[in-house]
Order: C-alpha cells, then sequence, then structure tokens
C-alpha cells in the first residue's frame, strides 16, 4: 500500500467538511415545530468527520477536473449543478440512520452526546429521523439537474436507502443465527454501511452527465472503500487501547457482535464464545482481551481482516482509472488509504 499525505488528507476533509456544516444549517434551520427539528439536528451539530459528502464533492471536482474548492457548489460545472444540495442530501441520510440504530440498539450516546431519543424522546426521535429522510429527497431535487439525471439520481438514493434497511435487516438476524458465515457478514456490511459511500461516489457522475462505464465504476469505488472502512472497524476495536478507542478495547468481542475476524476464526474451529468469560464490558480486563487476541492471531484470523480490507481498498483505487489524472483524484486515493491506516 502507498504511503499517503495524512496533512492533505486532513486539509481536504476539513476544508469541505466546513462547508458542508454551513450548508446543513442553512438547509435544515429549526423551524416550528421547534423540537421536531433541533431533534433532526441534533447528532448533525454533534460533529462528524461528514466524509461522504466530501467523497462525493471530490468526485464532482474529479470529474470536471476542476481546481479544488476553487469553484462554487452551488453553481458547480458548466451546467450549473447545485451540488452541494446532493453531498447535504448524502449527509442527512446518513444522520438519519444513526437515529434509528440508536433506538434498535437502545444506545444512549452518540458522538459524545446523548443519542436522540434519550435526548429528547422515543416518539419525537422517530418523527426526527423520518423528517431527515424527507428532507434527503428534496434536497436531491434541488440540484438544478435535468429531469432524467434528477430522476436517476432519486433512483440511486431510494436503492441505497432500501439496501441500508437490507443490511440493518441481516444485522438484528445474526445476532440469533450461529451459523453466519464471513461472506453473509460482507454481505451485510456492503448493504449497511457501503452503498451509502457509493452512492455518494456515483451520484456527482450522474448528475453532470458521466457514462455508465464511470458512474458504475464510481459506485464500486465506494463499495470496496465503505466495506474496507467497516472491517477496519472490526479490526481497530480488537487492537487499539481502550484510551484511544474512547470505549472498553474488545467490547464487541465481550458482547458477543459479529465481525470478519470472529466469524472466520470460528470457521477455522475456534471456541469464539470461550474467547472471553465474561459478557460485561466493565468487567472485561486488558488481560483478557489480550489472550483472546492472540488466539485470534494464531488462528490468522486477523491477518485475514487485514488483507481483507487492504485487497478492497486495492481494487476501490483501481477503479478510479475513469477519472482524469488530477488532484481531487489524489484525494479520492488517498482517502481510501486513510480510512484503513487510522489508528484512532
Amino acid at each position: 500500500m502507498s504511503s499517503i499525505d495524512r496533512d492533505r488528507v486532513t486539509a481536504a476533509l476539513t476544508k469541505r467538511r466546513g462547508l458542508v456544516n454551513d450548508a446543513l444549517t442553512e438547509t435544515l434551520p429549526i423551524d416550528h415545530p421547534e423540537q421536531l427539528y433541533a431533534a433532526s439536528r441534533h447528532l448533525l451539530d454533534a460533529g462528524g468527520k461528514r466524509l461522504r459528502p466530501s467523497v462525493l464533492l471530490l468526485v464532482a471536482e474529479a470529474l470536471t477536473d476542476t481546481a479544488p474548492l476553487n469553484d462554487e457548489y452551488r453553481s458547480f460545472g458548466p451546467q450549473d449543478i447545485d451540488i452541494m444540495s446532493a453531498a447535504v442530501s448524502v449527509e442527512i441520510i446518513q444522520s438519519f440512520t444513526l437515529i434509528h440504530d440508536d433506538i434498535m440498539d437502545d444506545d444512549d450516546l452518540r458522538r459524545g452526546v446523548p443519542s436522540v431519543h434519550e435526548a429528547y424522546d422515543l416518539d419525537t426521535a422517530i418523527l426526527a429521523g423520518d423528517t431527515l429522510y424527507s428532507k434527503a429527497f428534496e434536497c436531491m431535487l434541488d440540484t438544478g439537474a435535468s429531469a432524467s439525471r434528477s430522476v436517476r439520481a432519486l433512483e440511486e438514493l431510494a436503492t441505497t436507502c432500501t439496501e441500508i434497511c437490507e443490511g440493518q435487516a441481516l444485522d438484528v438476524a445474526f445476532e440469533r443465527n450461529d451459523g453466519v458465515t464471513t461472506a453473509e457478514y460482507l454481505e451485510m456490511i456492503e448493504l449497511k454501511t457501503a452503498v451509502l459511500y457509493a452512492a455518494a461516489a456515483s451520484i456527482p457522475a450522474i448528475l453532470l452527465g458521466a457514462d455508465d462505464k464511470t458512474v458504475e465504476a464510481l459506485h464500486q469505488y465506494g463499495i470496496d472503500v465503505g466495506m474496507a472502512f467497516q472491517v477496519q472497524d472490526d479490526l481497530l476495536d480488537l487492537t487499539v487501547s481502550s484510551e484511544r478507542l474512547g470505549k472498553q478495547r474488545g467490547s464487541d468481542l465481550v458482547e458477543g457482535k459479529r465481525t470478519l475476524i470472529t466469524l472466520h476464526a470460528k470457521e477455522q474451529g475456534i471456541d469464539v464464545d470461550g474467547l472471553v468469560t465474561t459478557d460485561s464490558v466493565d468487567s472485561v480486563t486488558e488481560h483478557d482481551i489480550e489472550t483472546a487476541v492472540d488466539v485470534l492471531e494464531e488462528a490468522g484470523s486477523i491477518e485475514y481482516a487485514r488483507n481483507t480490507a487492504r485487497d478492497l481498498i486495492t481494487n476501490g483505487k483501481n477503479r478510479l482509472d475513469v477519472l482524469p489524472d488530477c488532484e481531487a483524484r489524489t484525494v479520492l486515493e488517498d482517502i481510501a488509504d486513510y480510512l484503513i491506516e487510522r489508528r484512532y
């Protein structure tokens, strides 16, 4: 894997994050009824890397070979497309999924603040998620693209939302299924996590009128990068200290969550459920986790996950050959590496 310019990636994401944050504030004002819109904005205001909208903006820049950040995203390219509305749409969908995920998992915190159903109440959180879902489609209609391209972008967004729900349903079903395979897990994370990256990468190509080959290649870039992102999360849960993670190291293992690592180990005959003797995150020790990781290392499961993530990133970067050789494309390549080299 090539070395990356971390400063360039950080600067690229920081600058675009600021612009996306401004656009989110403009798009989602605290309107009447105030509690509904405050709840809808709750997680958006709490922060976030804005990776998906940044990818969308960078793809638009690369497709048009535009100097980064030198064009007006609200009137982008020769066709005056409001590409920022598309970026906001994708980020709003991301926030919608987080609100509903937290409800389903009964999680109390998200991004260091109370989850929406904790900060407000369950009914308001459900309505806030539904509001964001609807607003995302409104935003995608505001790009100024031709009718045929707008319909195709809306179709991509709608299909993505359906697939996210399918992935979430598979994830829930896996909790009751002892026979889940690594192939099934990879299918699940493609649907639950990767398809929104795919939408972020392909929608600007649709709106700007790229050919089908380019749209499909960028879609697959998003799939590959998004899957690698989730596999890396599996790895970080076991290989990074609790202090750096901001949560108990190995919590996925303690709670019995399916990951690519544990599923591979099970396929090698490892008693995954017996790797730690407690199901309490509060009582597990660092020694317990170290011992479990040693077993997973010996089974080749840690390396299997690392290789899977690396292969996905390599494939994803190769998909970018459809783009001109420009700075935005280079940043997209670096972002792919950055996602699996991150160490919290």
